[in-house]
């Protein structure tokens, strides 16, 4: 199974979350899908592979999720989530604190930002959410000071698969208090615990600090297979990021905020459907 470039536009600055989110609360355009599933993961417009795809040593695992929904379209995230890939933690012997370690974070930057990930061949087919996620631990010695940056898209997969993975729910998949989320990444650590449940049989894994393989060495952007890709039509009322108010019918453009603390704009997000065969 395989999924189509799609490229994020603009990303909206970034207030404070509501934590953790659902996907359809807070959408931060981070992850580049490019099937077999390739994320790279960059600031928004950049491609430099000179450059930290998440600078600002915001280290921590990077995990992704699915979730199995009647109609991707409207789905709003409250379904059951399973795990279908992690790249958490790793010690480095030479190191003298989790800074030091290795991290899905690192082996972001050091793939310019691409993350091979696999769709799993027994999902059966129907409709999806899936949740691309990084959470950064460069505050996470307190509680509430870990930091989680999701971004989600629709699918439709098409196989013969009838895997049914157990599920957790967003929110309630994670404490602020579990030792993966509230952890001092700044003094030696000995173990690390990824939040959330497991990957599911069906699913990868990656080592932290393995070398960059397959699509990660050698794809760019706009070079993945192409699918069937469907938007929605653009609403006529879309507002600008950031205003626009919450009533009337109002949507957020596509890549654009549509939630968070304090935010008073438009809640509602443009859907597109990516199809996966």
């Amino acid at each position: 199974m395989s999924a189509p470039p799609v490229r994020p536009a603009s990303a909206p600055s970034r207030p404070a979350r509501p934590w953790p989110s659902r996907c359809t609360r807070w959408v931060t355009p981070i992850f580049f899908l490019q099937l077999q599933l390739t994320t790279p993961l960059k600031q928004n417009g950049d491609r430099d592979c000179t450059k930290e795809a998440i600078g600002g040593a915001h280290y921590g695992p990077v995990m992704v999720y699915m979730s199995k929904v009647s109609d991707a379209a409207s789905a709003d995230g409250s379904t059951g989530w399973f795990k279908i890939f992690q790249d958490g933690w790793a010690k480095n012997p030479s190191g003298g604190s989790g800074d030091d370690d290795y991290w899905g974070v690192k082996d972001l930057n050091k793939c310019c930002g691409k993350m091979n990930v696999k769709i799993p061949s027994d999902l059966p087919s129907g409709d999806y959410l899936l949740r691309a996620e990084v959470i950064a631990l460069h505050t996470a010695g307190s509680p509430g000071g870990a930091q989680l940056y999701m971004t989600c898209y629709q699918l439709s997969v098409t196989g013969s698969g009838s895997a049914s993975p157990a599920t957790v729910l967003f929110p309630g998949a994670y404490k602020s208090s579990d030792p993966g989320i509230q952890v001092n990444i700044h003094a030696a650590l000995s173990n690390y615990v990824v939040p959330g449940p497991s990957v599911y049989s069906g699913g990868s894994t990656k080592a932290a600090g393995s070398a960059c393989s397959g699509c990660e060495s050698t794809c760019s952007v706009g070079s993945g297979p192409k699918a069937t890709v469907s938007s929605s039509p653009a609403p006529s009322n879309t507002a600008a990021p950031g205003g626009g108010g919450s009533s009337g019918g109002c949507e957020a453009g596509k890549y654009q905020q549509c939630g968070g603390t304090g935010y008073t704009g438009c809640t509602t997000c443009v859907v597109s459907l990516l199809r996966v065969k």
